[in-house]
């Protein structure tokens, strides 16, 4: 596939997966067995952010590898790295590499502000230094 097209891929994977039931059937139509690691963060984040939404704000491709600049959006209805569900609203910005082959994400690297989600989740403010 060509850059672009794998662009679009990305685009299709998205827009498949935000706001709705993530089922290891959808899954399995865009995430390769290659890539169990990615295949058990949707399960584990669905099941702390049911029907998460994934925006995508820039999605960059080179080859077989696509970039997305986005961010999640849910609300935290389980339990989430020891935190119960809050009910809270809550937004993440990450950015995701995608590598693509045989119309499937086989590998994946992503980087996201986990911090500023769990400062979301316990209402916990950055640490102000003292004056004195």
């Amino acid at each position: 596939m060509s850059a672009e097209q794998n662009k679009e891929f990305v685009r299709r994977y998205f827009a498949a997966l935000s706001g709705k039931d993530k089922t290891p059937g959808l899954v399995d139509e865009y995430v390769a067995d290659s890539d169990p690691e990615l295949k058990q963060h949707i399960a584990y984040a669905e099941s702390a952010f049911p029907r998460y939404e994934l925006i995508a704000e820039d999605v960059i491709a080179e080859g077989d590898r696509v970039v997305v600049r986005s961010f999640l959006r849910a609300v935290h209805k389980g339990e989430w790295m020891g935190i119960a569900a809050t009910g809270k609203q809550v937004t993440m910005p990450f950015i995701i590499i995608y590598r693509i082959a045989d119309g499937k994400i086989v590998q994946h690297w992503m980087q996201g502000d986990t911090v500023g989600l769990m400062r979301q989740l316990t209402g916990a403010a950055e640490a102000q230094p003292s004056s004195g």
